[in-house]
């Protein structure tokens, strides 16, 4: 009998949350929500079963999700057995003809099949790819220190437009393209913001391995605009590896973007958490 009172109340409490999630699930009917899945947030396969589940309910319920991922330990993890040497500048790494080749191995091959594998394994319909395909994401070097590292110079949507009509989701490795032909590697959340920018997203959500932007006393802070984060910046209260994510959401903003959230990716259901419940999580970042 105890067994069956508490089943009860799940399941009280089940219907409760999906009523409650009715205005949200309204509110973000069509919309397109561009999320950067981060190497740190993959996790296990039980992790990425649970993201799995996610995005495929985004999709039933109206949502068009672009998972735009990383993948930098599984491509530590390569560089390390093929024996090749790695440096970064700046916070990025230096990508030379040897090292861009495993780069888009592992991120076109290895990581963004089991993301496709995982999300169609959980009843959706995704389909990989990179920035080089239908030049989806076309780059200007970065710096020349850097060697085959590129910044997003032209992103076409069009490709992505179209698997939205057909209800596909799309995961896209962070691989560009150049001027010539050549193989660029983009740092994930760049393309995630470029990517988002370009279809005007309601939503970029930068899954990382922190809670969000913290203030001077280590809190949360849950809502912020470009003001506050740039005197947060000026001040060193936003430092380390938060400030290219900042700078990645507010060029996000500028480029038309509603709303970006920084959340951390290894808590479970965070993205419904953010778009479906009065709470939300991580920290918001609006233009005003």
């Amino acid at each position: 009998m105890k067994k069956q009172t508490a089943m009860k109340s799940d399941w009280i409490a089940t219907a409760r949350t999906l009523n409650q999630a009715l205005p949200y699930l309204q509110r973000y009917d069509g919309s397109t929500v561009v999320i950067k899945f981060g190497g740190n947030a993959m996790g296990d396969d039980a992790a990425m079963d649970s993201f799995a589940r996610d995005i495929v309910l985004m999709r039933q319920v109206g949502v068009n999700p672009v998972v735009v991922h990383g993948g930098g330990p599984m491509i530590n993890e390569m560089l390390d057995r093929l024996n090749i040497q790695s440096s970064f500048v700046g916070g990025k790494r230096v990508t030379d003809r040897a090292t861009v080749e495993v780069v888009e191995m592992v991120l076109s091959g290895r990581v963004n099949k089991r993301i496709v594998q995982a999300i169609n394994g959980q009843g959706g319909r995704a389909v990989g790819l990179s920035g080089k395909d239908a030049n989806l994401m076309v780059c200007d070097p970065a710096r020349p220190e850097l060697g085959f590292v590129g910044e997003p110079a032209e992103v076409n949507p069009s490709l992505l437009k179209q698997l939205f009509e057909s209800e596909i989701i799309p995961v896209i490795a962070p691989i560009g393209v150049g001027r010539n032909g050549e193989t660029f590697n983009v740092n994930g959340d760049t393309a995630a913001g470029a990517i988002a920018a370009a279809l005007t997203a309601d939503r970029l959500l930068l899954l990382t391995d922190v809670a969000g932007v913290k203030d001077e006393t280590g809190e949360v802070v849950t809502q912020l605009n470009r003001a506050r984060v740039e005197d947060m910046t000026e001040t060193g209260v936003i430092a380390g590896g938060m400030i290219p994510k900042t700078e990645t959401a507010l060029a996000a903003l500028a480029g038309g973007v509603r709303a970006v959230v920084i959340l951390d990716g290894r808590s479970a259901n965070a993205c419904l958490l953010e778009l479906f419940t009065d709470h939300g999580a991580g920290s918001l970042i609006r233009e005003k």
